[in-house]
């Protein structure tokens, strides 16, 4: 599964205190059962001192075979330890799919 190696490779990547990887294809016009729009929620120590796009960078460059090839969009929700934890309701909801095609 694409969301099973996309949490593994971040995991040894980053060493995060707080990690989500949910597939959110369900959301979009696809096919059921597509592996192709993910949100991350990731927490490392590892972000510190970096702006928003390092950390951007960062989660890209380990999941640069899964973007070139199954991932259509990635949601990327990037915090320190300190970010997270003044965060009230967690990371933001992905707003509703505004349509597009069919991926086959």
């Amino acid at each position: 599964m694409i969301q099973d190696r996309i949490k593994e490779k971040l995991l040894q990547a980053f060493e995060p205190l707080h990690l989500e990887v949910v597939n959110e294809s369900y959301m979009h016009n696809v096919p059921a059962g597509s592996e192709s729009h993910f949100k991350v929620v990731i927490v490392s120590e590892q972000f510190e001192g970096q702006r928003l796009i390092g950390r951007h960078r960062a989660v890209n460059a380990v999941l640069a075979d899964e973007l070139a090839k199954d991932i259509h969009a990635l949601a990327m929700h990037t915090y320190t330890e300190s970010e997270w934890q003044n965060l009230f309701d967690g990371a933001p909801s992905t707003p509703s799919c505004r349509g597009g095609s069919k991926l086959g």
